[in-house]
């Protein structure tokens, strides 16, 4: 699974780790993250994020 960057803040998603604040488990795919979900630090939806590696 591939972790994405926010281009706003710099945040990365990590599948690996999940959103913990966002009640995103550990293991999650980026592409699976619920339609609602944003950038935890700043905000930015998820849809701008681009793929890192």
């Amino acid at each position: 699974m591939n972790s994405y960057r926010c281009p706003v803040c710099g945040y990365i998603y990590d599948p690996g780790l999940g959103d913990e604040n966002s009640d995103v488990p550990a293991g999650t795919a980026f592409e699976d993250l619920p339609s609602g979900w944003s950038c935890p630090v700043c905000g930015a939806p998820h849809d701008e994020f681009e793929e890192y590696d």
